[in-house]
């Protein structure tokens, strides 16, 4: 069974490192070439949408994601086709909540951010919107079967087509618009959503049986995982946000590309939080807290091992990254990248926070927590992008940041007795260990 268990995380881990890094490799190299062919306004302003539209996939993916891979992972087959149309009734509803929603708010939205190009962008993603919530759902499903291939192949593809036209466009030196950046936006979700029912449909033997009891257990679990990744993506970008309606769009394309290095960062962080969900789950029915405050203490430590070194390269090599990366016109962005930089120690801790209580069913707990969080990152943005500029967001974030991570270290040790010095050994115990039983074999 330890062999086993070892396989799969190997399995899962390489799997889910190797979806992270190319989305974050596609996303990088589109980085670069955009902010070579953009001006800086023009990049503010792809910036600014691209933080917009996550917070509609989040609403939507936040509210079914969790509980439909958290119920269907951890109940008997025969509840599978009531779970699976819930969850599709639930998605549905909220797709057309989404694309009404944004209708009304695109022009308000667009002259609050300085952005009028904005208006027409977030009008023309609700045709991508429609695509990925049928993405996220057949994700949901194969993830809830501790399976991650589709996964990885259509998300490879839909970052792989908008990155294969924008070299294109570099390459033969084509003016291009915003606008045609959401269009191939579009051809590539279409793609992902083909490629990804050919890896799920061996998993679908569901017929439709509307369940009322299934969709208030799925909405009721949901609706704090709803709230809490909806509170989490707005303190992501609220920063971006403000320094867009205060400063300009050029001042959040600045900080964008900060975002976008530390995003390096963040490749293992995000594959081990994919993995640890579904096994969290199904472990707290069979081994308790007990084993929960490992899987957590280990999970950190796993990612603080990856994550550090990185950290330290990035801070000894700043101004060559960002001249590298964006060129001279955004020698602005290094001291904001040397701030951000610090909060990424604290990123492992926070995201498996959320992820290791909301598997425990404890999700009221992370909402209350990231809408306080929230909250703090609102008013220290406000005061101190208006006393510092731009690099007042950056302090803004780290210090909202170190709060976060206090409350939820409290939280966890009152819930599992959490130590948060235990990561760090694991991250010291984890380079021979992965020598020992990866490399050299032995067990």
């Amino acid at each position: 069974m330890s062999k086993q268990k070892d396989q799969y995380w190997l399995r899962s881990g390489i799997i889910n490192v190797l979806q992270n890094f190319s989305s974050t490799l596609f996303g990088m190299l589109m980085f670069i070439l955009l902010v070579r062919l953009l001006n800086k306004n023009d990049y503010g302003v792809w910036g600014i949408y691209g933080q917009t539209v996550i917070i509609l996939e989040i609403v939507r993916s936040g509210l079914i994601q969790n509980a439909l891979i958290k119920f269907m992972a951890g109940s008997d087959p025969k509840d599978h086709s009531s779970i699976f149309s819930a969850s599709v009734v639930i998605s549905g509803g909220m797709t057309l909540i989404c694309i009404v929603l944004n209708y009304a708010f695109a022009p308000y939205i667009a002259r609050l951010l300085k952005a009028p190009q904005l208006e027409s962008m977030l009008y023309m993603y609700n045709f991508v919107f429609l695509f990925s919530g049928v993405l996220t759902l057949f994700n949901c499903i194969e993830q809830a079967h501790l399976k991650y291939n589709g996964i990885f192949v259509s998300g490879l593809l839909r970052q792989a087509v908008p990155c294969l036209f924008v070299c294109t466009v570099f390459f033969f030196k084509i003016d291009i618009g915003l606008m045609s950046l959401v269009y191939v936006q579009i051809l590539a979700v279409i793609i992902s959503v083909i490629t990804s029912w050919f890896y799920v449909k061996k998993f679908i033997h569901f017929s439709f049986v509307f369940s009322k009891e299934w969709i208030t257990k799925i909405f009721n679990y949901g609706k704090y995982a709803f709230a809490t990744s909806l509170s989490s993506i707005l303190s992501g970008t609220i920063d971006q946000w403000m320094l867009s309606g205060m400063i300009s769009p050029a001042a959040s394309g600045s900080f964008n590309i900060a975002v976008r290095v530390t995003n390096l960062i963040d490749i293992p962080t995000n594959a081990v939080a994919t993995i640890v969900f579904p096994q969290s789950a199904k472990r707290i029915e069979t081994e308790g807290k007990p084993a929960i405050k490992y899987l957590y203490e280990k999970s950190v430590g796993t990612i603080l091992a990856m994550v550090i070194p990185v950290i330290v390269f990035i801070y000894i090599f700043d101004t060559y990254i960002i001249n590298l990366l964006a060129g001279a016109k955004y020698a602005d962005t290094v001291p904001i990248l040397n701030i951000t930089l610090l909060y990424c120690v604290l990123g492992p801790f926070g995201r498996q926070f959320g992820v290791i209580i909301d598997s425990i069913g404890k999700t009221r707990i992370t909402f209350i927590i990231v809408i306080v969080n929230t909250i703090v990152i609102l008013v220290l943005n406000y005061f101190l992008i208006r006393r510092y500029g731009t690099i007042g967001a950056a302090y803004a974030t780290l210090a909202a940041n170190i709060f976060g991570f206090t409350i939820a270290q409290i939280v966890l040790y009152k819930e599992l007795r959490v130590n948060p010095l235990n990561a760090f050994v694991y991250a010291y115990k984890f380079y021979p260990e992965f020598i020992r039983k990866y490399i050299l074999k032995k067990h």
